[in-house]
């Protein structure tokens, strides 16, 4: 006879709905990488930032160029000639000169002179040197943190400082540092040693003149002195003294506290 009796090895009906399947278990190296991602953007943005506070209070030690310098034993380095002073004893003439010279909107712009890097993109397209388009304010980054040279890295990286300075530090502080920190002759760092090597006096007493001229052979003062300026560096720096007057209120940021 047949049996009624159900089979036990017949499929049973599947329940109605969808099928709910098991989490899967986040993987370990991707937990690993996206703590290691962490870290890293932690460390890439609160690193510059605690950097740059110290500096807001007190002076570098020390720059890569100046080590850098040391141990290139090109046989122009005559020793490491650093006096820090404060922004408040150099003569207002120098910072207005190098705004003149280097920078003509610092007191305007928040780093970058969105105008002259436009210039500089055209000229890169159409095949042309590009025109120098760093600020002040990214000179002192380079300064404070990278190596001497030209590359898109190096730039890069110095365009990514820039902001850590503006926001965390003063146009006068940005200033001082920069003063402070400028090569202006072969192991000649600062406002005070400029001064002092090139016109046997303080920083502080420097005539529109001898600013000017200081300010004049920064694009590169290994090459030009300023104790001993060419004619193009005497008629370069007469040309910033008529800049000087020409900027006007662009100063302010740079003018004596009263």
């Amino acid at each position: 006879m047949w049996s009624l009796k159900p089979s036990y090895g017949t499929a049973r009906p599947k329940a109605q709905g969808k099928t709910i399947a098991p989490a899967r278990p986040t993987s370990r190296l991707s937990t690993r990488l996206r703590r290691i991602a962490l870290w890293a953007v932690g460390l890439a943005v609160f690193l510059p930032a605690a950097v740059v506070l110290i500096y807001a209070v007190a002076p570098p030690p020390a720059t890569p160029l100046m080590i850098v310098r040391l141990f290139e034993g090109d046989g122009q380095v005559g020793g490491w000639r650093r006096d820090w002073v404060p922004l408040e004893e150099i003569s207002p003439q120098l910072p207005w000169a190098v705004i003149a010279a280097e920078d003509n909107l610092f007191c305007e712009h928040w780093g970058f002179d969105t105008a002259s890097l436009q210039e500089a993109v055209q000229d890169l397209r159409s095949g042309e040197r590009p025109r120098g388009a760093s600020t002040i304010t990214m000179q002192t980054a380079k300064n404070l943190f990278l190596w001497p040279g030209r590359s898109f890295l190096r730039k890069g990286i110095e365009a990514y400082l820039t902001p850590f300075l503006e926001v965390l530090l003063s146009k006068r502080r940005i200033l001082e540092l920069y003063l402070n920190i400028v090569e202006w002759g072969p192991g000649i760092y600062g406002a005070e040693a400029a001064a002092q090597a090139h016109f046997s006096r303080s920083a502080a007493d420097l005539t529109q003149g001898q600013a000017a001229l200081l300010a004049a052979v920064l694009p590169n003062p290994r090459r030009w002195s300023a104790g001993r300026p060419s004619p193009y560096i005497r008629e370069r720096a007469a040309a910033l003294q008529l800049r000087i007057e020409q900027l006007g209120p662009l100063l302010d940021c740079a003018r004596p506290a009263r």
